[in-house]
């Protein structure tokens, strides 16, 4: 039996995804990112100043936030408030860890990015949806620092777009929507640079385990799907050439 996508994608196809740059006044980096029925509000500030630990290394920082909105989800959820739930740091750390991977601290100076990922309406692929999208958040921010003349030269020395994929049937699928993240027996997470170098990888056996060969499959299925988000995130981004250090 083969698994039937209930929106009738190929097995190796993305859903449709867009940015939606400047949707919000104030940040100096703001972006809609739409991923099939995934909406997450990327937006990047910047303030003067790091960390204690980096306080006059000369070097900056990016920390993220990760937030679901109470109706986001079929069922409302309860805000957090006071404490977050382990998936949230989870995810929150994972973006901050991705999107660290393509700056150059130490030509940002001593500035802190707060990138703010806000799932609007979430149909799976929040974390990698608000990765893809904040990294063109991210782009955004850095080309208004340059433009304001805070900056001499962009510190964006890496491109960064993460991708779900999964076994449904014992087959390798790309982006799972909410319904195939549930059914599937594998699920992975995958998070690469533009070189097609792994970032991260985040992958476990949901109801059983998985060979090396559907592991292989998954990653080849990742990386196709990665290069297509690379290039959607470069066509977003309209003075790539002028900011992307490479």
């Amino acid at each position: 039996m083969v698994w039937q996508r209930p929106d009738g994608r190929n097995s190796d196809e993305l859903r449709p995804i867009s940015f939606d740059s400047g949707f919000t006044r104030f940040a100096p980096g703001s972006v809609l990112t739409k991923c099939g029925d995934t909406k997450v509000l990327c937006t990047v500030s910047v303030t003067e100043g790091v960390p204690k630990f980096l306080a006059g290394s000369g070097k900056g920082w990016l920390t993220a936030e990760y937030r679901m909105l109470p109706s986001a989800t079929q069922q409302r959820q309860e805000r957090e408030l006071m404490k977050l739930s382990g998936r949230t740091q989870e995810i929150q750390r994972l973006i901050g860890r991705s999107l660290r991977a393509a700056l150059d601290f130490e030509v940002l100076g001593e500035r802190t990015l707060t990138v703010d990922a806000d799932v609007l309406q979430a149909d799976a692929g929040t974390r990698t949806t608000a990765i893809t999208g904040s990294f063109v958040a991210l782009a955004n921010a850095i080309s208004q620092l340059l433009q304001q003349g805070k900056i001499e030269r962009s510190p964006l020395s890496g491109q960064i777009a993460a991708v779900s994929v999964g076994l449904l049937e014992g087959e390798p699928f790309l982006d799972l929507n909410y319904i195939e993240d549930v059914a599937a027996t594998v699920d992975f997470n995958v998070v690469m640079n533009q070189n097609l170098d792994f970032i991260e990888i985040q992958g476990t056996g949901e109801e059983g385990s998985f060979s090396r060969k559907q592991l292989n499959q998954l990653l080849d299925v990742a990386e196709q799907g990665i290069q297509e988000l690379l290039i959607a995130q470069r066509e977003a981004i309209t003075d790539w050439k002028e900011i992307f250090l490479n």
